[in-house]
């Protein structure tokens, strides 16, 4: 049913869930899983106008991307589950729907939010817009 599967993840609780989510689907389906960190340009290129502490802020947002991507792995390992990872920057769910094409996608399975603020509430989450965009079928994995 389900060659490859896509799940994007921050690390938050929702994201696990969905980490667990396409594990499992992955394992039944004998199916390979891609785990994908997107790193916000937005939070990134403001942070680059602050000057010297961009650099930190990069280490920082790369630490959270490997220590996301970790996890996610640890979980496929355990299921015995074929996987890749990737870290991309980008807007969110414009990257999770381009890396969705480029490997050919069958399913991508998300999290009902992440991690987010003010900004997710007012422009919508990052789940609903690859839900009503992606060219793939989207499960939502509800904790």
């Amino acid at each position: 049913m389900y060659d490859e599967v896509l799940v994007p993840t921050d690390g938050s609780d929702p994201a696990s869930v969905a980490v667990d989510e396409a594990v499992a689907l992955a394992a039944t389906a004998n199916a390979r899983v891609h785990f994908l960190h997107v790193v916000d340009v937005g939070t990134e290129m403001s942070a680059s106008a602050v000057g010297t502490i961009a650099d930190d802020l990069t280490e920082t947002l790369e630490s959270v991307a490997d220590d996301a991507l970790d996890d996610a792995v640890a979980v496929a390992e355990e299921a015995d589950v074929r996987y890749e990872r990737e870290t991309l920057e980008g807007v969110p769910h414009e990257a999770i729907e381009a890396y969705g094409r480029e490997h050919d996608v069958d399913l991508i399975v998300v999290g009902t939010s992440g991690h987010s603020g003010l900004k997710e509430d007012l422009l919508g989450s990052t789940t609903d817009r690859v839900v009503q965009s992606a060219d793939s079928s989207v499960l939502v994995a509800r904790p």
